[in-house]
């Protein structure tokens, strides 16, 4: 019997899919980002500030779904590696603004190859992937609504 035939326990509940698919995808993408020494949530800020240099932390942590206390450890260690500055706003003492640096723009062009390594392995078609990643959204804004 396959993992996919048991039809009880957690087999049966959705988060547990999610949860699992997301722990595949974490998996695959480990090798892919070492090469790049990055961790998977490094990846992410660094892909929301390759989409929009200059964000602050509270707009980042937004996009992600993170707090302060889980974000800053991960910026402290990006700003280490010389990926991004991290300056308090001129206006505003109280906001916190994410650059990249040269370095981090850079890493940009090494991480191509991530995404394609990524879709190649979901082996579906762009129409399915954008629905299923709609769908997805969908359930987690509706679940954090209900959290919040």
């Amino acid at each position: 019997m396959t993992k996919s035939d048991d039809n009880s326990g957690v087999a049966r509940m959705l988060c547990f899919s999610l949860y699992s698919a997301s722990h595949a995808f974490t998996q695959l993408y480990r090798p892919l980002l070492d090469k790049l020494g990055l961790t998977y949530p490094q990846y992410l800020v660094m892909v929301s500030l390759w989409n929009r240099d200059g964000q602050n932390v509270k707009e980042l942590g937004k996009t992600l779904f993170l707090d302060s206390s889980t974000l800053t450890p991960l910026l402290k260690r990006l700003n280490a590696a010389g990926l991004i500055t991290r300056t308090r706003n001129p206006q505003d003492e109280r906001e916190v603004l994410l650059h990249l640096t040269e370095k981090g723009r850079a890493l940009q062009d090494q991480s191509d190859d991530v995404m394609q390594c990524i879709g190649e392995a979901a082996a579906l078609d762009t129409e399915t992937l954008e629905t299923l990643r709609t769908t997805i959204d969908s359930l987690r804004d509706r679940l954090h609504a209900k959290t919040t």
